[in-house]
């Protein structure tokens, strides 16, 4: 009988320790846990972040430093990502991945694109967001970004440096008297994008199901093509590995195909 082997190169089932180099607050239920990891890794892949005895959840990468580090920013929501908040700087982690497709940033630093996210789904983007400001031609990209109130506003210094460089409308769905941002759903700002060319330009979407296909309706309906639009399923991951069948839609493994998918293939997706 042959050995099964724990070497986590060798075997997918075994995580690896991570140190976490740095936590960052965003809000009370949301922080970022900066993990030292040295091997290649995309935006919008996720990683499978573990503790013996409490178990383990996909977490979505949201900043990569080559060869340093990733970004993996949780929120507190059961066991196992409660269990996370009580690491610091110093301690470790245990990890599986990077797992999934991620976003192929080649495709909008180019021409026209749009980035819309709301809440938690600017995680996955922040990268992709970065490589638009860091372009040739950032005057070319919008990115509209969505919060529930100004409190639950992530990356703020990211958001700061983003309204500097591209086009970006940072809006919440509500706010106390005397707040001057943008109110209003994301989608309320899709019908004001100033593209020269909707027929060319690339968007990107990434929130909650209700958000995305109301989004996905407004990019449409300005003329932008099905096959030019890219979403990230996320919300039903489990293994990574293709296995538990959990993320299982019609004929797609969700952690295997994606979670990254064109809008001609997740159209056709009935969750």
């Amino acid at each position: 009988m042959s050995k099964v082997s724990m070497d986590p190169k060798v075997n997918p089932y075994i995580p690896w320790p991570s140190k976490i180099l740095k936590v960052i607050r965003h809000t009370g239920r949301e922080y970022t846990f900066r993990m030292a990891y040295t091997g290649e890794v995309k935006p919008g892949q996720f990683f499978e972040v573990s503790i013996p005895k409490y178990g383990e959840a996909p977490i979505s990468v949201s900043g990569i430093v080559p060869g340093e580090s990733v970004d993996l920013t949780i929120r507190r929501v059961g066991v196992v990502t409660g269990e996370v908040f009580e690491r610091y700087e110093g301690q470790e982690l245990l990890l599986r991945g990077p797992y999934g497709n991620g976003f192929d940033v080649s495709l909008y630093t180019g021409g026209e694109t749009v980035v819309v996210a709301g809440g938690t789904g600017v995680s996955p983007v922040r990268g992709v967001i970065d490589a638009l400001a860091a372009s040739d031609t950032p005057q070319d990209k919008y990115a509209i970004v969505g919060f529930r109130s100004p409190d639950d506003m992530l990356f703020r210094d990211d958001l700061a440096r983003w309204d500097r460089l591209i086009n970006l409308t940072l809006t919440v769905d509500g706010a106390p008297e005397g707040y001057e941002g943008n109110i209003g759903l994301v989608t309320k700002y899709i019908p004001d994008l100033p593209l020269r060319d909707v027929k060319t330009a690339q968007a990107v979407v990434v929130g909650p199901p209700p958000m995305m296909r109301f989004t996905i309706m407004g990019l449409q309906q300005l003329g932008m093509p099905d096959e030019n639009i890219w979403v990230s399923q996320e919300r039903r991951m489990c293994c990574g590995l293709g296995k538990c069948g959990h993320c299982r839609i019609g004929d797609k493994y969700v952690c295997l195909d994606g979670p990254v998918f064109n809008y001609t293939e997740s159209r056709d997706m009935i969750d």
